[in-house]
């Protein structure tokens, strides 16, 4: 057992240390938020399309490997493709890590192939759009990876009670510090002639300082965190480092899963409700700029308000949970997105004013809906089997969300509207809420062998 490998009983009875641990855990939502924030909701959308139009034909198409695309879709279909990537690697991860009980290394690795790729940004210029494809698929797949490792620590740091409010403290964090690296953007970006640069120079480096942050806080969580060899109930130990037992762990993996079906159920539920969060995540600057004739300050500062009041979102429905229940709470949550995306297919054009209410009321509920649902299903998992489920959790957090960007993209790509695309994402809103509200929570913890709080 090295320094940083302790038994899990030594976390449980020491809680300064589980405090500690704690801390350092929300400080990885510190540092790749400012990806999700400044990168992929604000920048990277509406700038590698205008790369794309730079390189495209005389009817508006680049044709990647050959295959015609149009210039205002490659941005959803390189979302979908990284995603891709994701779901081949994910599962390989989780299953490593739970083998060798070693998520840090395995963390590190990917957190810091992500925030170079981000860093790379800075090349993205003239007509080099296979190059902002490329570097998109790198940080979004290396960003979801390392999501899966992440998420793992958390039912071991935080005791069953605590975890709804660990969860929504990590997303607080997060949303703080895509607030605070907007700031700095919004006063870079709209004063790039005072500093010298073009306005696609002041938006490189802003992308480019997004993977330099990301690298930077890293830090914290890596010195942080612990390690644990927790030994899954009936696990075979013996022979499990085997190269290339990665794939034969996955269909493991998927079998034993088959053995919990209400964990099931809920991963379908969040599969199908995260989907549609995901995209307007993604989506949302290029329906700002491409449908709603917004400019980019307008689109900056509507994402730094969506920062500011995610924190007090996150913080508040978590507080909601330990009344309600986490399952009421994000019921409650996905009725509010469904309302949402009904007032933005009417949004009219050229009225930052509307915009912003409808910013403020995603700010509301975005982090309260994600953190909650990490929370809960923390509770579903089996013990010694975290990173496993983390990486189907995270498949459907980011992993197979590739339904609702691919289908963004194929409704404008056959319209030509980005409001016939955004009010499409509604079903999965309503399907998610229908097939969440049909999970018994109480006895999906029970089956998966963990205490059930009095409050879930």
């Amino acid at each position: 057992m090295t320094a940083d490998t302790i038994e899990p009983e030594e976390y449980a009875s020491d809680p300064a240390e589980r405090r500690r641990e704690q801390r350092g855990w929300y400080f990885y939502d510190f540092a790749c938020s400012v990806y999700s924030t400044s990168v992929l909701t604000v920048f990277l959308g509406p700038y590698l399309t205008s790369v794309a139009r730079a390189a495209a034909d005389a009817d508006g198409f680049v044709h990647p490997l050959g295959i015609p695309v149009r210039a205002g879709s490659l941005f959803a279909y390189a979302v979908s493709a990284s995603i891709v990537v994701a779901v081949l690697v994910m599962p390989l991860v989780g299953a490593a890590a739970d083998r060798t009980g070693r998520k840090k290394p395995l963390l590190a690795a990917s957190a810091y192939l992500g925030a170079a790729a981000t860093a790379g940004m800075f090349f993205l210029a003239g007509d080099r759009y296979l190059l902002g494809a490329f570097l998109l698929i790198v940080a979004n797949a290396s960003l979801s990876v390392s999501m899966v490792l992440y998420n793992a620590y958390l039912p071991q740091i935080a005791q069953p009670d605590e975890r709804d409010a660990v969860s929504s403290r990590g997303w607080a964090f997060g949303y703080t510090s895509g607030a605070l690296v907007l700031v700095l953007n919004l006063v870079l970006y709209s004063g790039h002639d005072s500093f010298g640069l073009t306005e696609g120079e002041a938006v490189r480096i802003c992308l480019a300082s997004a993977g330099v942050w990301w690298g930077a806080f890293t830090l914290v969580p890596l010195r942080r965190l612990r390690d644990r060899q927790v030994r899954p109930e009936g696990a075979e130990r013996a022979g499990e480092g085997a190269v290339g037992s990665g794939w034969g762990q996955l269909r493991a993996t998927l079998k034993d899963m088959r053995r919990h079906p209400l964990t099931l159920s809920f991963l379908l539920a969040y599969l199908i409700y995260n989907d549609g969060i995901q995209t307007v995540i993604s989506q949302a600057s290029i329906y700002g700029s491409e449908e709603l004739k917004l400019d980019q300050t307008t689109l900056i500062t509507a994402v730094l308000l969506v920062q500011v009041l995610a924190v007090a979102g996150a913080l508040g429905m978590g507080r909601l949970a330990r009344t309600h229940g986490a399952k009421r709470t994000i019921l409650g949550s996905l009725a509010v997105w469904t309302l949402i995306l009904a007032a933005g297919y009417f949004l009219p054009a050229n009225s930052p004013v509307f915009f912003y209410w409808l910013a403020g009321a995603i700010g509301l509920v975005m982090g309260g809906s994600q953190a909650l649902s990490r929370s809960l299903f923390s509770h579903l998992v089996p013990r010694g089997k975290e990173a496993e489920y983390f990486s189907a959790y995270e498949m459907s957090d980011r992993g197979l969300s590739w339904l609702g960007p691919l289908v963004f993209g194929l409704a404008y790509q056959l319209t030509g509207s980005y409001r016939d695309a955004i009010i499409s994402l509604v079903i999965f809103f309503v399907v998610g809420f229908t097939l969440l509200a049909r999970v018994p929570v109480r006895r999906a913890v029970e089956a998966a062998g963990n205490p059930v709080p009095e409050r879930i």
